[in-house]
């Protein structure tokens, strides 16, 4: 009887799992495979054309879905203007549909929200607030308390994404109550994790301080409440057994029995809540001492990084009093203002004002005409750059371009060929690229030219420092600076910027 009943089970799960998988089109479920088997560009297609096979059915739920995910399957390939097309085609599809309002208010949740992270990818503030003002209008449409707790969650990442900290905390804390309340344990944890990777993004010590402090303290919380449940349920568990107990007076062997077996259960859980609390209490200890390692090495590099600078601000003044003209002494002032350059970098904030509107072509020809003396004899200097304007930050961008160019320079023999490009190779990618003939950089050495302090140098020589403030400049605004493995022909550094 036993092996038929599991034989029943068994054929029970599969004639699920098969009614499961008959509930999804063909389209797609070929474009899920696609997706598994990362093949970005088939998957999308083929979500699409599922979107439409469900629309033309009625099937708007499962329809938005597909197209939701092609959707996003576009701006991770950074097809911004295809993302919010097809967008619009999903809204208008579900306009058109027949069904309540609530239901239509919650399908039109689902594309508002994908609009809202793309724009929070896009670092657009005002048009994530909007697209947050759509969302809750959707939700008091839908009146759907999973919505409710969905738009909360990403409120709070919103106004912590861009630095909104008080606004944060007060969504967040709502947030945390309710779905703490419901058991939703992993969402809170999820918005804490966040709240700690834009810490360390910004290097905001005092953020990434308190919440590290409000995350221990709502996971030592947490942890109380989980074992306040279970022992309720075990408590419960006793009193029903007692009233079995009860119940069966007539049985004096049952009842001893069952006596029995009480008294054992009660001991093991004395045992298991006793093992509980002293791994409770080891975590939390060890969790301590974690949180004072970060504080004491977040500590440790600010005033690193604070004593680097000082030194540097401190030795110029002397230097400057030294003979100027001594080789040495120059050497040395140029490795000071590098130090603090370096030092200025990593510890000034970046926002969206220190981007401006940029003629990319008349910057790129002062660049060119300000390093054209320096290049050796018959040396082709040459550039590429469309017409065009672009959101830059200037200040990083001439930095960058000009110590690439003036390398160039130094490195290219005579008869050499130096250029510069500039290329848009998506609707919101753009590319500097600064080729030079002379000598390759050695492959075991090009991920060591951008890290500073690397090996002692003589600093006549030049300090090493040129491409790590480079380097950092580009991560400060987002970009990303390499050298082109694949160029043989001498020297290619690739800028890559997203705007």
């Amino acid at each position: 009887m036993g092996s038929k009943r599991l034989f029943a089970i068994i054929i029970s799960i599969f004639l699920g799992c098969v009614s499961l998988m008959a509930d999804k089109s063909e389209l797609h479920q070929r474009a899920e495979a696609e997706y598994a088997s990362h093949h970005i560009a088939s998957a999308r297609s083929l979500y699409i054309r599922a979107f439409e096979g469900y629309v033309a059915k009625g099937q708007m739920e499962d329809g938005v879905t597909c197209g939701v995910k092609a959707t996003a399957l576009y701006y991770q390939e950074n097809f911004w203007k295809e993302a919010f097309d097809l967008l619009r085609r999903i809204d208008q599809s579900i306009a058109s549909a027949q069904g309540l309002t609530s239901s239509k208010a919650a399908l039109r949740y689902k594309t508002s929200k994908e609009r809202m992270l793309m724009y929070m990818k896009m670092r657009k503030s005002d048009r994530v607030k909007d697209q947050l003002a759509v969302m809750e209008a959707n939700v008091i449409q839908a009146n759907n308390e999973s919505l409710k707790n969905d738009l909360l969650y990403h409120k709070a990442i919103y106004y912590y994404t861009f630095g909104q900290t008080v606004q944060g905390n007060a969504v967040f804390k709502e947030m945390a109550a309710k779905l703490t309340a419901d058991g939703d344990y992993d969402k809170v944890d999820k918005v804490y994790k966040t709240l700690l990777a834009n810490g360390r993004q910004s290097n905001n010590a005092g953020m990434l301080n308190q919440a590290y402090s409000s995350y221990m303290v709502w996971k030592d919380s947490v942890a109380a409440i989980k074992i306040a449940a279970e022992r309720d349920s075990l408590n419960r568990v006793i009193a029903n057994n007692e009233q079995v107990i009860a119940d069966k007076d007539d049985s004096l062997s049952a009842r001893q029995l069952t006596i029995s077996g009480l008294i054992v259960l009660v001991v093991v859980l004395a045992v298991v809540l006793a093992l509980g609390a002293m791994v409770l209490m080891r975590y939390v200890v060890t969790t301590r001492k974690q949180k004072k390692t970060i504080e004491l090495a977040n500590e440790s590099n600010a005033l690193k990084a604070k004593f680097i600078g000082n030194i540097s601000s401190q030795l110029e003044p002397t230097l400057k009093k030294l003979d100027s003209s001594k080789t040495e002494v120059q050497a040395l002032l140029r490795f000071s203002e590098h130090i603090q350059t370096l030092s200025t970098v990593e510890n000034r904030p970046i926002d969206s004002e220190d981007f401006v509107d940029t003629q990319v072509q008349p910057l790129c020809e002062s660049l060119i005409e300000e390093i054209r003396p320096k290049v050796k004899d018959n040396v082709s200097l040459t550039m590429t750059v469309p017409k065009m304007e672009v959101k830059l930050h200037k200040e990083y961008i001439s930095y960058i371009l000009r110590h690439l160019l003036k390398n160039a320079a130094v490195y290219t023999p005579a008869e050499g060929k130096i250029s510069l490009d500039f290329k848009k190779r998506s609707p919101h990618t753009y590319q500097f690229l600064i080729t030079n003939t002379g000598s390759m950089i050695p492959q075991e050495k090009r991920e060591d030219v951008f890290k500073p302090f690397l090996e002692i140098k003589d600093l006549t020589e030049g300090d090493g420092l040129g491409l790590p403030i480079c380097k950092q400049m580009a991560s400060k605004m987002d970009a990303e600076l390499d050298i082109d493995a694949a160029f043989t022909k001498g020297t290619r550094f690739v800028l890559n910027l997203h705007v």
